[in-house]
């Protein structure tokens, strides 16, 4: 199957450089502390954020840090399956453990001891990207919430198809069986905090493709911080500032 046009075009009539429409919003769960929804091209999702507040099991309490825990799930009707996930399934853990990991790389969860942070993100309709779009919903939720962070982290993938690198894969080409490689970022700090790799690539391939997937980071990190900062501006007109 071609991936990629002779015009240059990929099948959703992206360049093979060019992200997905992204859009987000963020305060939509009025009953948690914080909350985005965050879409890239036709994946969504929707992140909840509890705490800080008290630890719930006494024995996972730390007195010199939070406990950050975070639950993925997909919703039933979000891939067009009838098939239904099974709760705590395998793929559901280990993407849970991601984003966690993901998110505690930075939070400054010693500002905080003795006390838990729950992280709720459900996928709403999946097209490919849906860790990364996980990750970008909780940076915007845990902003939302107030957490302390010493930066945002932001996520995109990039891909390697037809002997051409590709940004922001879709359903369609993350299904093609290719190398992709989805990456996290501390935009201010310049620090990666994930990097996750299925198949092999040369190392010079590599390189590129991760190049690109920082770009595509970089690029939600500025998205991410206008609509923070629309928040702020909105925040403040309602007070009177």
């Amino acid at each position: 199957m071609e991936y990629v046009n002779p015009e240059g075009l990929r099948l959703d009539g992206r360049r093979p450089m060019e992200m997905r429409q992204i859009r987000a919003e963020i305060g939509v769960v009025s009953k948690a502390d914080g909350s985005a929804v965050f879409e890239m091209g036709n994946t969504k999702v929707i992140a909840a954020v509890y705490g800080p507040r008290e630890v719930q099991n006494r024995s996972q309490q730390s007195n010199d840090h939070a406990l950050v825990r975070c639950e993925y799930s997909m919703a039933n009707f979000s891939t067009g399956d009838r098939m239904r996930k099974p709760k705590g399934d395998r793929r559901s853990t280990e993407i849970s453990l991601v984003i966690r990991q993901t998110m505690e790389a930075c939070i400054l969860t010693h500002l905080m001891p003795r006390s838990q942070i729950d992280i709720f993100v459900q996928v709403l309709q999946a097209d490919g990207g849906t860790r990364s779009a996980c990750i970008n919903a909780a940076t915007l939720a845990l902003a939302d919430a107030g957490i302390p962070m010493s930066d945002i982290v932001t996520s995109c993938s990039a891909g390697y198809l037809n002997g051409t690198p590709l940004l922001d894969l879709n359903y369609v080409e993350d299904s093609a069986g290719g190398p992709d490689v989805t990456v996290g970022i501390l935009p201010k700090l310049d620090k990666v905090t994930l990097l996750q790799m299925d198949s092999k690539l040369q190392m010079e391939t590599f390189e590129n493709v991760m190049q690109l997937a920082i770009e595509g980071c970089k690029a939600v990190a500025s998205y991410i911080r206008e609509v923070l900062l629309e928040n702020t501006k909105q925040l403040e007109s309602r007070r009177g500032v």
